[in-house]
This record gives structure tokens, sequence and C-alpha cells, in this order.
């Protein structure tokens, strides 16, 4: 804590992921699987789950919907926010014990799209330094994040605005 008051702020929390504890916020964000670039996004505090901000971040018109397994007991809130979607979540593996090989298999498939994701997120961090917090507040970080998320869509979508210019 690096505030006169030595305290933490009482907008972000603590979750943990493996053994690891965070304490912060999180950034979810809604991708064109086509294109790559964000088209919605939500901040939360660390300790939200990830399937509660998803009816902010699907806008109705889409026709697939990737996902991962926190999503995967969301399928009736797909169907009523995006009807003419098809889910395409990634379903848990693991029943009982015993792996789904095949399950895992079409898991890896779909994971192959969602990485478009995660491109965009590692453009957030590395360039613009999303990684951590800067400010006080749920307010102020959520700007600086749609700030840096507008500046990402720029970046992964430089050379088609350039092809445009060029005669």
């Amino acid at each position: 804590t690096k505030n006169a008051d030595k305290a933490r702020d009482p907008e972000m929390h603590q979750t943990r992921k493996g053994q690891q504890w965070y304490f912060g916020m999180k950034l979810h964000i809604g991708v064109d699987s086509q294109s790559g670039l964000a088209h919605s996004a939500v901040v939360t505090a660390a300790n939200v789950h990830d399937k509660h901000p998803l009816p902010d971040l699907l806008h109705g018109a889409e026709r697939r919907v990737y996902g991962e397994s926190a999503y995967a007991s969301q399928k009736k809130l797909i169907e009523s926010k995006a009807p003419k979607a098809k889910d395409f979540t990634n379903q848990r593996t693991r029943r009982g014990g015993i792996v789904d090989e095949a399950t895992r298999a079409k898991n890896r498939n779909k994971s192959r799209v969602r990485a478009r994701v995660e491109h965009v997120f590692g453009v957030v961090k590395r360039l613009w330094g999303g990684g951590k917090v800067r400010y006080r507040g749920l307010a102020k970080n959520a700007t600086r994040a749609f700030t840096a998320l507008a500046l990402a869509n720029l970046y992964l979508g430089r050379q088609r605005l350039m092809a445009q210019v060029r005669p």
C-alpha cells in the first residue's frame, strides 16, 4: 500500500488462482473472432466470478460464442442475449476423475479461436502497462483500461487501416 492511510483500496478485492493470491481488479473483454478486435469490456473487482459480466460482453449479433469453461453453465444466458449464436464454450473434461479425451480434443480446437482474446490482453499488458493498476478505485482504472483497449484495437488493426490509405 502506497497511500497516507497505509490501507488497501476498498473497491479492489483479492482472489486466489491455484496457490497464488492476487489483489486488484479484472478486465473482461469481448473480442470479434474474425478481426481480433475488442468490441466490449467490463471491469470488476478481482473476487467477481468470470460468468457475472457475461451479459455485458455480448452485443446480440454474435453467430458464435467462444469461452472458457467458466461459461459452460451459462447456456440459457447466451441463448437469451445472443439468440442466433452457437455456443462454443469449452466443456469440463474431468468427470469423476476420468478424463474424456474426445471433449479434450474439441476444447483444444475451440481454444485456438479463443487465443485471439489472449493476444489482445498481451498487447494491452506489454505495450501499455496494463498488468498493474495505477489509480485508486475501479472507475479511474476502468477508464485507463478502456483507453488501452482502444489503443490495442488501433495497433492490431493497423495493417487494415494503412491499406485503406495507400493508393
